[in-house]
């Protein structure tokens, strides 16, 4: 199991990646990549084209994780702004930056043409649009900026479909792109399988050792792989207990497709200026119709329990500036793991040598997955990359202390919820597909009904850090606020840190009071 067990569906997710069975017998390669996303099949892809045998292996479907859950912008664009991070990383940094993307989107163009992969990757312009409810001096700034940083970018006049109260006036990046997230993980896929990689799948990892110079990678189903490197590709990474976590932080975000008329969007990604922002882009459907999809309502995860309302919200947001969209035919939720510095941590494993990671996606996880690719396969074969400093997962953090105070003070607020009162009298009460946390004596316990109507009754600590997890009544599924680990009704991790289940309780007799 893991996310795509959760209850919403994607736009994504009825293309199957590739058919893959468990880990069932131990076994050697040169490196072991865990998790099948975008990040993990890119690093794949990239060892293997430089004579690596690899492994990968998923605690769920290939490709059926969190990439499965975004809505594949590829940007050189920064969402957070690159005003911010020259402010924060400086100059030589940001530019090395927007080096990687630039060189990550045109190594996916270049992929998808020498495998041919039909997954509709196009390159499009991007705008980032001036919203009513904040000043143009964001714009200014950023312009100013980029120009600095000699990265492409015009102030632009032309009126979009996401331009209200008669502002024209954007930032528009050329050469950006957009793609089919999962049709290009099934290309990569097959063209991993020809190549010899092995894959597998529900062969959830639960340790990770070194062992007589090889490190040692066992799954949950006891089965060993032995080899000399790791790739930790999981979203959050299951290695790590602080190290990483403490410098970034989970966040739900919401997404919903609708038809419209071919040509009543130009074929574009388009951000607004808001914080939480507003994020769109077209997928092609046919000669008559597009795709559009509308992104945003982002909150902390666990921190919010009303994703109808915020779907409600984008759909609003959407018709108010596309008269013509059609019925919303699907919503879906997924997370992202926001840096507080702005630049997600790939590279070595802080304190090894051998294990490396891929996390802090924000909201640029596809683009981010690419880079990935290509940073790790030079880590992995020749030792460095242009780009190490700047991704590194050892970095420390320089300036933006108060963000990393802010963000840091959840873990805080959430240990206190044990000392708070029970949120409902019994456990009789939940209906079909609702969760409470109920408390018995010092216990907090995590309870809910699934919509088969089967009663589950947990401790309600998440088994990373030992968080209070939180229910999310719109994909069915606990919420860790602290680090972002997501739970099924019956207690399964779905999304790490986490690996292990959300122990069980049986239910105590003092929540059978009457009601």
């Amino acid at each position: 199991m893991n996310v795509r067990d959760e209850h919403t569906r994607s736009l994504w997710m009825d293309i199957s990646v590739a058919d893959a069975p468990a880990l069932s017998r131990a076994e050697r390669a040169d490196v072991a990549v865990i998790g099948s996303g975008i990040a993990g099949l890119s690093v794949a892809y990239e060892l293997a084209n430089r004579g690596r045998s690899v492994v990968v292996l998923d605690r769920g479907g290939i490709g059926s994780g969190m990439t499965a859950r975004t809505t594949a912008h590829l940007a050189t664009a920064l969402d957070d702004g690159y005003d911010e991070l020259l402010r924060v990383r400086g100059h030589d940094c940001a530019r090395h930056y927007y080096q990687s993307v630039v060189t990550a989107i045109d190594r996916a163009e270049a992929i998808q043409r020498a495998e041919k992969i039909d997954c509709d990757f196009r390159r499009v312009d991007g705008y980032w649009v001036l919203a009513p409810e904040t000043p143009a001096s964001e714009l200014d700034q950023e312009l100013d900026c980029c120009r600095k940083l000699q990265i492409d970018v015009q102030d632009c006049t032309e009126p979009t479909p996401f331009h209200v109260r008669g502002l024209v006036r954007s930032l528009r990046f050329p050469r950006q792109a957009r793609l089919h997230p999962t049709k290009y993980l099934a290309g990569l896929a097959s063209a991993l399988q020809r190549r010899g990689v092995r894959l597998y799948a529900d062969s959830c990892v639960e340790s990770i050792d070194q062992s007589q110079g090889d490190m040692v990678v066992k799954t949950t189903s006891g089965h060993e792989l032995r080899v000399a490197d790791v790739v930790v590709a999981t979203n959050s990474p299951i290695n790590v207990r602080v190290a990483i976590h403490t410098k970034q932080a989970p966040y739900r975000t919401y997404a919903l497709a609708a038809k419209i008329p071919a040509g009543a969007v130009v074929d574009a990604l388009y951000w607004d200026t808001l914080d939480p922002y507003h994020y769109v882009r077209l997928q092609p459907l046919s000669a008559d119709e597009d795709i559009v999809i509308i992104g945003g309502e982002d909150h902390k995860s666990g921190e919010a329990d009303d994703g109808a309302q915020r779907f409600a919200a984008l759909e609003r947001w959407a018709r108010d500036r596309l008269p013509s969209l059609g019925e919303v035919s699907h919503r879906w939720s997924g997370q992202v793991l926001e840096p507080i510095d702005y630049i997600g941590f790939v590279g070595h494993s802080p304190d090894e040598d051998h294990v490396f990671v891929v996390s802090g996606d924000s909201g640029q996880g596809i683009t981010n997955g690419l880079v990935a690719g290509i940073l790790i396969a030079d880590l992995i074969t020749t030792g460095t990359s242009p780009w190490k400093q700047v991704y590194s997962p050892s970095r420390k953090i320089q300036k933006n202390i108060g963000e990393f105070i802010s963000e840091n003070i959840t873990p805080l607020k959430n240990f206190a919820e044990y000392l708070t009162a029970s949120e409902i009298a019994s456990v009789e009460r939940l209906r079909p597909g609702e969760g409470r946390l109920v408390r018995s004596g010092l216990r907090k316990i995590a309870a809910c009904r699934d919509q088969n109507g089967k009663l589950h009754l947990h401790s309600a600590s998440c088994t990373h850090l030992g968080c209070v997890v939180h229910w999310n009544s719109l994909e069915q599924c606990w919420d860790c606020p602290c680090h972002g680990s997501q739970f099924a009704p019956d207690g399964t991790a779905l999304n790490g840190p986490a690996v292990s289940p959300l122990s069980g309780v049986e239910k105590p007799s003092d929540l059978e009071a009457a009601e």
